[in-house]
């Protein structure tokens, strides 16, 4: 796992090909429980660029009992006790595209034989650069484009239940909101990066599948370490 930009703080970008983190924080708490090793495509001060390649070895969340957290109706989803998994990013891969200072993240998917299937929009923290990745902490609330620019509002149950959980307050609730809502008019402009055609991007073949680091849930207070 390459950890060093090429140059190492927050002024400086990750060359293409080097291999980082993307991380998710969990809701109201402060330990990492998403982890995933990406390669990156690009990064500069427009955007950054990362590959998710099939087979990458993720942690993610689940119920204390291994249960998948989707697999838990929804009024006990946010409140029953979890802990964090390994496993490997099933399906095709995913680019996923950050621009600095944005709330939300635009991920791309393909079927199988690179067949375009859609944009799907994260409404997120905008990313916090470190050493050796990106982090972040989810909304809930998401945007499905299809490639035809047709859109609509994906998990606003999910987003209704974080809030009722105590997962998020008022106030942070109407900023997601008002976040998907800016989403919606660059959507409907089709502004950046929908109109830029990374739809087209194909990962460089010679790219190897990065691995998992052990210590992948350094804490904020470890990662000048």
């Amino acid at each position: 796992m390459t950890t060093d930009r090429e140059a190492g703080g927050p002024a400086g970008f990750w060359a293409p090909g080097s291999q980082i983190l993307w991380r998710y924080r969990e809701n109201a708490g402060p330990r990492v429980h998403i982890a995933r090793p990406v390669t990156v495509v690009r990064d500069d001060r427009e955007v950054l660029a990362v590959w998710l390649a099939p087979g990458t070895e993720c942690v993610k969340p689940v119920l204390a009992d291994g249960t998948p957290v989707h697999g838990e109706p929804l009024e006990t989803r946010y409140t029953r006790p979890r802990t964090v998994q390994r496993g490997r990013w099933l399906g095709t891969g995913v680019l996923k595209l950050a621009r600095p200072g944005e709330p939300w993240s635009v991920w791309l998917f393909w079927e199988p034989g690179w067949r375009f299937k859609n944009w799907y929009v994260n409404l997120e923290e905008p990313l916090t650069r470190w050493a050796g990745g990106v982090d972040s902490e989810d909304h809930f609330l998401d945007i499905d484009v299809q490639p035809d620019g047709r859109w609509h509002w994906r998990d606003e149950d999910e987003f209704a239940q974080a809030r009722g959980d105590g997962l998020m307050d008022e106030g942070l609730a109407a900023r997601v909101r008002r976040a998907g809502l800016d989403a919606v008019e660059v959507i409907r402009a089709w502004g950046p990066p929908f109109r830029d055609g990374w739809q087209n991007w194909r990962p460089d073949p010679s790219w190897a599948v990065p691995s998992l680091p052990e210590d992948w849930d350094r804490t904020p207070a470890q990662l000048s370490s």
